[in-house]
């Protein structure tokens, strides 16, 4: 269990069930040099934390995240040394992308609000992203003079077609999240009245899973995603023999007649 307190988050488990939220709203939960801070360490904390099976990642307010904080990320960071400079965009690279992507419990994004910027690398990182249907989606720094910089550009043309995410880029046009679901941003838009019981529906469901095989999941499906496929084939390989050096339990139970595979998880042990 977590125990630490962060400034700029808050962290709530209940049953295996671990919720950060953004916490500045006054600040639509713009990303400041203490959130990347606050965010590197306690998902490193997380990673090895026993009662946290799934994350869940929102926001407070009306907002899930403003991109990055204009004023405490680029004019005041710009008088700062060099090497405070050097740590904070490191964190903030780091954490939204290599952590996210290799944290052995599934990550939910539950997009509750405005969503602009650095906040779209946040998304294309979570494993799942659930967004409110009027959540406000948008790229909009060309409109102040500028593009989407750091690793934005780069994720984005990851997930996206050209023809949608240079559109967004290029415009600063805002859109909606069934426009988010459309372009594949996203992996589904629901009613604001629904976000919250969706969410946990999908957490519930992966806490029923085997954390051992959730874990392998991820790790074949993001290892192999950036490789060739002679590569890809190799690492799903040893992904797999890692898994099955456990035994195949829930093979075994099918055999046995306990458990019949696509109605649900097999029966697993909490170690």
């Amino acid at each position: 269990m977590v125990e630490t307190k962060y400034e700029t988050v808050l962290v709530g488990n209940e049953n295996g069930l671990t919720t950060i939220t953004f916490n500045r709203p006054e600040k639509r939960n713009a990303m400041s040099p203490q959130l990347h801070r606050d965010m590197y360490a306690l998902l490193s904390e997380l990673r090895y934390d026993k009662d946290t099976r799934v994350i869940v990642i929102t926001g407070a307010g009306e907002s899930f995240c403003a991109g990055q904080d204009l004023k405490q990320y680029f004019l005041e960071m710009d008088s700062q040394p060099e090497r405070v400079r050097d740590e904070v965009r490191t964190l903030s690279r780091y954490w939204r992308n290599e952590i996210i992507r290799t944290m052995p419990q599934p990550v939910i994004g539950k997009i509750n609000g405005w969503c602009f910027g650095g906040a779209f690398t946040i998304v294309t990182a979570c494993d799942i992203a659930i967004a409110a249907e009027d959540a406000v989606f948008g790229l909009s720094e060309v409109n102040f003079g500028n593009f989407p910089g750091g690793e934005v550009t780069t994720v984005l043309t990851e997930q996206l077609q050209p023809k949608h995410a240079l559109f967004y880029a290029l415009t600063g046009n805002t859109f909606n999240a069934k426009e988010a679901e459309r372009i594949g941003l996203i992996t589904k838009a629901v009613p604001r009245a629904d976000l919250d019981k969706e969410t946990m529906a999908i957490a519930k469901n992966l806490l029923g899973k085997d954390p051992v095989a959730v874990k392998a999941v991820k790790e074949a499906w993001y290892y192999t995603f950036y490789s060739n496929p002679d590569v890809a084939y190799e690492i799903s390989g040893l992904v797999s023999q890692r898994v099955n050096a456990r035994g195949r339990p829930g093979i075994q139970q099918f055999k046995d007649k306990q458990y019949r595979p696509g109605l649900g998880a097999y029966k697993w042990e909490k170690k």
